[in-house]
């Protein structure tokens, strides 16, 4: 039995369940189907899937905005599957971010042989990427994401780096004068208050309580640690 999570976007309702049957015989236990982009959101959000099989042509708009709003968020597989077979089509697909481009009329068991594929590629990729993971938090080394139980935290570049600095020394106090340095690149000099607006906001970012924090905490007159339970 296949774990990975699969999502088929496509109003074309009998050829989705004609993919979902095939993926299903091949091992496929875990699949949603969406017929317009508007759900489509919805169940990307709720399923969390592994890979997308993205129509382009849908009710409510064009799957080239949908795979651009994913990208924003995601690195999970998409694969393009369209009655267009110019090569402008593809290409375009493939530059927004779509890992494969597939033409209607196509075999559905060709569209899982590709599914399993990317999903193999996209395996192989995340074990090559050394992951930390602190609590509920992790990141992997070459990525600029920090993500929180499965879901992206919507960070900032200098919260980014901060959160890798308390990730890489979870349980242990870093100075605002430690913090500046390695995140900012300069020298102290008394940017006291920048440190603690970051961290302000990290805070309303990460904890589930702002005003109570659990995960990053104050050690009066010493720094900040990121807890590790």
């Amino acid at each position: 039995m296949v774990h990975d999570k699969i999502l088929i976007i496509d109003d074309e309702e009998d050829l989705a369940q004609l993919i979902e049957h095939v993926l299903v015989k091949e091992g496929f236990s875990a699949i949603q189907k969406a017929h317009t982009l508007q759900d489509a959101w919805t169940v990307f959000q709720e399923f969390q899937p592994d890979l997308i099989l993205l129509d382009l042509m849908l009710p409510d708009g064009d799957g080239y905005d949908f795979c651009k709003k994913i990208r924003e968020i995601s690195t999970i597989p998409i694969l393009f599957i369209s009655a267009k077979d110019e090569e402008i089509d593809k290409l375009l697909g493939l530059a927004i971010g779509g890992d494969d481009y597939i033409t209607k009329p196509f075999s559905p068991k060709e569209v899982a042989y590709r599914v399993k594929a990317q999903l193999r590629r996209s395996s192989y990729a995340e074990q090559q990427l050394p992951k930390i993971q602190v609590g509920p938090f992790s990141f992997q080394s070459e990525e600029s994401e920090i993500v929180k139980n499965g879901e992206v935290l919507p960070l900032t570049a200098k919260e980014v780096g901060l959160m890798r600095e308390f990730m890489h020394h979870p349980n242990q106090i870093l100075s605002k004068e430690t913090l500046f340095k390695r995140v900012w690149g300069e020298d102290f000099y008394g940017s006291d208050n920048t440190v603690m607006v970051h961290i302000r906001r990290l805070r309303e970012k990460i904890e589930d309580t702002p005003s109570k924090p659990t995960y990053l905490i104050t050690v009066k007159g010493l720094g900040y640690k990121l807890v590790q339970s």
